[in-house]
């Protein structure tokens, strides 16, 4: 007969926003797209990860924000890795939008162009993904889930994993920036191996 934790278990009740309540770690990463105007847009994600093992990056957005919209009409976005360093250009991100329905702190921003699709890149980010739209699945509550097919890729050599350098020496050479949502950020610049099963594969 199994054991009872002896930490006490809360019931949370899931008609109110669930996520709120404790903590969980995401990574931070920026979303280009260009904008009806031809001007370019930035937004800060942390609901973002890769689909599989295979070129595909997804992220949840929403139809009202203009990167959703974005995307939907060009086809293609952009996806920057922020450094620690960054954490207050990746905050300017995410400011309102004005009347004239644009950011204008975003012209301050340090960007770079992209090399196959049209968008920007925020300088100095330890990775680069360009992806064209694969699809979209609306009907997350209020949410939308946009995934897409990586077609570009570039990653600051000191970021590159080798088998001639200690993954840890890595980190503690450019350490990573995490959101733990909700509103609170982390830097990664310790790990430790993992221990998989011997007969374990993915």
């Amino acid at each position: 007969m199994s054991s009872v934790a002896s930490d006490r278990l809360i019931t949370l009740d899931l008609n109110q926003p669930l996520w709120d309540r404790f903590f969980t770690v995401a990574p931070l990463v920026i979303i280009g797209s260009k904008e009806a105007n031809g001007n370019y847009d930035l937004a800060p994600k942390h609901m973002a990860m890769p689909f599989g093992w295979d070129n595909y990056f997804g992220f949840i957005c929403t139809p009202r924000h203009g990167t959703y919209q974005n995307i939907v009409r060009e086809k293609v976005f952009s996806v920057s890795f922020p450094q620690p360093n960054q954490i207050l250009l990746t905050s300017l991100t995410a400011i309102s939008r004005c009347e004239q329905n644009q950011k204008p702190t975003l012209s301050i921003l340090p960007t770079f162009p992209t090399t196959k699709i049209d968008s920007v890149y925020l300088e100095n980010s330890y990775l680069y993904l360009e992806c064209q739209l694969d699809r979209i699945i609306d009907g997350f509550g209020d949410n939308s889930l946009i995934i897409g097919k990586i077609i570009e890729a570039q990653v600051q050599e000191k970021a590159l994993r080798r088998s001639d350098r200690d993954d840890q020496d890595i980190l503690l050479d450019i350490p990573l920036l995490v959101y733990l949502s909700p509103g609170r950020y982390s830097i990664i610049d310790h790990s430790f191996s993992f221990p998989f099963h011997a007969r374990f594969h993915r």
